[in-house]
Parts: C-alpha cells; structure tokens; sequence
C-alpha cells in the first residue's frame, strides 16, 4: 500500500471514530487494533502493541505530570488559592478595569502553582464572574480575561500539557518548562496592556466602583502570607531543576509535597479536601497516561506503514523552504484546535512533524513553543475550544455560547501576534533555557 493511501486509511478511520464522539484514547487504541494487525503483522503485532503501550508509560519523564497536576489540585480543594485571590484583589487600585486586571494577575500566579488549565478557569470563573457582572462589568470584558489567562497556564510551568509534549517529542522537559516563561509572561502583559488601554477608551465595559483601599500593612499582609510563598514554591522548582540539583520528576515532587505542608501551615487541609485533590489527580494523570499508550503504537504504525517517511520525501522532494514548511505546520495547528483536544493535536501531529523538524534543523525547544501557543489558541477557538465550554459552564444561564466565543477574540488575536513573535524572535523561547541549562 502506498503511503499516502495509508495515512488516508489511517486518518479517515480516526476521523469517523472522534466524529462519532468517542473518546480520543478509545479512538486510537480502536486504530491502533487495526494498524497493528494490518501492518505490525497479526497476532505478532497486537502483541507488540500491548509491550509498546506498557513501556511507553514507564517511563521515568512522565512521572512529573501527576505531581503538577496535585499541586493545582490541593490549591483549589484546600481554598488557598482563593485566599491568593483575595490578597491581589487587595493589592490592585485604582486600574481601569480593576477586576479583569485581578483575573490575569491572580490566573498567571496560579499559573505558576498549577497544572490545569481547566481548574484555573473554573476557579476564577465561578469565584470572579458573578462579582463582575453583578457590579456592571459588560459579559465580555468579565468572562473574556479568564478564559484567556487559563489558556496561559499552559505555558508558564509547571504544565502538565508541555511534560507530555516533551516526552512524546524527544524535546528536553527542563528546557521546554523553562522556554515557556517568557511567551507566557509577556502574553499576560498584553493581556493587562489590552485592558486597561480598551476600558479607559471605553469606561462602560468596565464601570468604576467605590473599592475600600486598605493602607499600610494591612494592604500588604495578605500578598506576603498567602502570594509570596506559592511564587517561592515556583522559584524552587524551576531553580532546582534549571541548576542541576534536581530531575523534572524531583523537581515536580519537592513542588508537590510543598504546597501541601503549605496548606497543612495555612489549617486548610482536610481529609476530605486532600482526598478530592488525590482523586483529581488521579483521574486526571489517568487519563493522560491511558492516551500516551495509544500514541506511541500509532506513531510505529505509522513508520511501519510507510506514511511517515513518505511523507518527509515528499516535502524534501518538493524544496519548500523553512518558513513555507513551517507556516503550514503552525496553519494545521491553528485548524486541528478549533476541532480536537490538545493530546490528540499531539498524538496526530508529533509523529509526521518532528522528523520534518529535524529535517529543516529547526531548534525543537523554539518548535515546542509554538507547539504549546497554536494548542494554547486551541483552548479558546470555537466551535470545540475547552476553555470556552469550561466558562459556558460557570457562567449564567443568560449567557449564550455566542457571547463567550466573542469575548475571547480580542484575546485569541493577541495569542496569534505571540505566536508570530516567537516564530520571528526565536530568542524569546530559547533565551531563558540557554541561560539557565547551558548545553
């Protein structure tokens, strides 16, 4: 079979399954059944399939991705996070657009703590939005910046998401953690920049409200006793992990095991808040592992079934150069995100894209960052985006899905002007990690 025919067949298969709403690891471990046979050969190569899957998550590089997403978990079941809240709401005024402006700052810090998107939007979501509307901010300016924040949270470690997509693409976990700061920083920066500049050109977006300032060290205390320690928990992490002292893993782990002890000083943890964080993450993590089993049979699948290599001569063959190969590799990103999750985009993409990466010499940490900013715009473009069910959810029956797709698009486009600059400044994704890890 020639391998354009494969990959159709391959494709067309995994298509109509997702179409039909199957789950996405039920819909590769169905086309992994039958790539296995048809090109792994038979009995012989569902057993293969089987010894893949228990190798591919055995693996030491993964094992982070629980840790993370504890860390966000025991934040959020243990109400310290909320308390964080508090004590930036405090901090901030004076600020057009006072609330939005609490949401991307309080969103980036949990950024910082948590690995998940999804439960840094619920949270700020359900605790910020009625506030919001109920003091006259429009639904746009309210739900628009926390969907917007939760989709950066991917960037900035630790990020569960960027651990899978480093161990599935061979690209260094220190390097690809740490190369995320800076897009994930300055993408927040605009995000306030936007703001403050639309609602003091536009006042009724976000109406100003008699807020109580509290002076002197009561402002203050708060952001020491409830901010300042989730941000040194984020300094240890990434310092132990940048000078050496630690793997990713120990790194995650020291992280874990420090924001609970935090929770346990603040009196916030329960049996019962620490039993649901622990059931969080492990149907979480659950099901991040479940579908990496499928990935790397498929990814043989399709070298064995030729696609791969065909594919890679066929864009050799046809001379394009870089930039032409790499816009129409961030354009298929950009079209799969309004459609599919971010592990699928991954589990799709990774085995036809990175040996086209290491065909045109493309730095594959820079390359991971533009992976992880066309996955970030995934979250929040219609008519799948994740991020824009998640506020769907948490926000008044009165809002329609129109409203909240509209109230992310200033935020969307913002996203894409990041994505241009990394692809234009290569600097901004591989400074920090040059600088941190020296090769």
């Amino acid at each position: 079979m020639v391998w354009w025919l494969a990959a159709t067949v391959l494709f067309g298969i995994l298509s109509v399954l997702l179409a039909t709403g199957l789950p996405a690891a039920f819909a590769f471990l169905a086309i992994n059944v039958v790539g296995a046979w048809v090109w792994l050969g038979g009995d012989a190569g569902l057993v293969q399939m089987v010894r893949n899957g228990v190798a591919s998550i055995a693996s030491f590089s993964l094992t982070p991705i629980p840790f993370f997403v504890l860390m966000g978990e025991v934040l959020f079941h243990t109400g310290v996070a909320m308390k964080a809240i508090d004590a930036i709401d405090r901090l901030i005024a004076r600020v057009p657009g006072r609330l939005s402006v609490v949401a991307v700052v309080a969103g980036t810090v949990f950024s910082a703590i948590s690995g998940s998107t999804i439960a840094t939007t619920a949270l700020l979501g359900s605790l910020m939005l009625p506030e919001m509307l109920r003091r006259g901010y429009q639904p746009a300016m309210a739900m628009g910046p926390i969907m917007a924040i939760g989709g950066v949270d991917m960037l900035i470690p630790p990020s569960a998401l960027t651990v899978l997509l480093g161990s599935l693409a061979g690209i260094s976990i220190s390097r690809l953690l740490l190369a995320g700061i800076v897009p994930g920083v300055l993408l927040a920066a605009s995000f306030v920049g936007y703001i403050v500049v639309r609602t003091a050109l536009d006042p009724r977006l976000a109406p100003a409200f008699e807020h109580d300032e509290i002076r002197g060290w009561p402002r203050w205390r708060p952001l020491v006793v409830y901010v300042f320690p989730l941000v040194i928990i984020f300094v240890v992490v990434i310092v132990a992990m940048a000078a050496g002292w630690a793997t990713p893993t120990e790194s995650a782990a020291l992280g874990a095991v420090a924001t609970v002890l935090m929770a346990a000083i603040y009196r916030a943890l329960t049996w019962d808040g620490l039993l649901k964080a622990l059931m969080g993450t492990a149907a979480i993590s659950g099901v991040i592992l479940f579908i990496i089993v499928g990935a790397t049979t498929f990814s043989q699948i399709l070298t064995f079934s030729g696609a791969t290599s065909g594919l890679v001569s066929a864009v050799q063959g046809a001379r394009f150069g870089p930039a032409v190969v790499l816009a129409v590799m961030m354009g298929i990103l950009l079209v799969l995100g309004c459609f599919i999750d971010q592990v699928s985009m991954m589990l799709i993409t990774l085995p036809f894209f990175m040996p086209l990466v290491a065909l045109y010499g493309f730095d594959p940490v820079w390359f991971g960052v533009l992976f992880l900013i066309c996955m970030q715009l995934g979250l929040l473009t219609p008519p799948f985006g994740m991020l824009l069910f998640t506020m769907k959810s948490v926000a008044p029956r009165s809002i329609t899905m129109g409203q909240v797709c509209g109230a992310v698009t200033p935020y969307v486009i913002l996203g894409l002007i990041m994505l241009l600059l990394v692809a234009l400044i290569p600097a901004l994704a591989t400074w920090l990690p040059a600088l941190l890890i020296p090769k």
